[in-house]
């Protein structure tokens, strides 16, 4: 018994990070879904950009993972290009990819999310709901405005670990850093320009801009959101595999 009681400090720590990260979930569960327009810039190595326009849908599932609909407008060359993702608590997510050049609906394997999205520094995985039961937590530390949690993820992933920086009052990340299969940083996203969206008396922040610095090739992605409404109550058809080659 005195050895429990010993214990129970030690125990109680290693949960915090657990902890922090189930509160944060909770803060921004009840959205309902979500819909906005994004701008995604590209640099490369050498500064050369490129521009591109999507509308972004998603539909909050209770008691599980989101469904989200991303749809490519301009440029002409990637302008129809849909992305589904289908996320779950605990089993991979599903995601397809329709290209209309091919008027094909492409699966995304699990080997294949490790890759960039459309050009991006923002991989597949990245762009899956990042939910709670997919990884182990680790407090690190903790200052007047923010924490530092650790988090590891349980499935096959592109990462070793990822060490993300939540402010206590957005309730939210505004750094991640990740880390590759050989512990190396890999990439930063840092989150900026935050708005409150109210959802049935509930506040919830939303980043308006993410930053994605890949530091080991020295390229960039930045998002950037706009007209970006909570809320919304869309038909679950809408994210349906057999709906993404519609209007092709």
């Amino acid at each position: 018994m005195k050895l429990l009681i010993l214990l129970l400090p030690i125990l109680a720590f290693s949960n915090k990070g657990l902890d922090i990260s189930r509160k944060v979930e909770q803060q921004n569960n009840g959205f309902i879904g979500e819909e906005s327009t994004i701008t995604m810039l590209l640099i490369n190595a050498q500064g050369d950009k490129i521009t591109r326009k999507l509308v972004s849908k998603a539909l909050e599932i209770p008691k599980d993972g989101d469904k989200s609909l991303i749809t490519f407008k301009v440029p002409k060359d990637v302008a129809g290009t849909k992305m589904l993702t289908w996320s779950y608590k605990k089993n991979d997510d599903d995601q397809w990819l329709f290209l209309p050049s091919l008027k094909k609906v492409k699966r995304i394997h699990s080997n294949n999310k490790t890759s960039s999205f459309m050009g991006s520094e923002f991989s597949y995985e990245d762009l899956g709901s990042q939910e709670l039961e997919k990884y182990t937590y680790k407090f690190i530390s903790e200052d007047d405005k923010n924490w530092v949690i650790e988090r590891k993820p349980v499935n096959k992933s592109g990462y070793s670990k990822q060490v993300s920086t939540i402010s206590k009052k957005l309730m939210t990340a505004t750094k991640v850093d990740y880390f590759n299969k050989r512990n190396e940083l890999m990439k930063r996203a840092v989150s900026k320009n935050f708005k409150a969206y109210k959802v049935n008396n509930k506040k919830i922040f939303r980043a308006g801009t993410i930053h994605m610095k890949n530091l080991l090739t020295k390229k960039e992605s930045i998002l950037t959101w706009s007209n970006r409404k909570l809320g919304v109550k869309h038909n679950s058809n809408l994210f349906k595999k057999e709906g993404l080659n519609e209007n092709f």
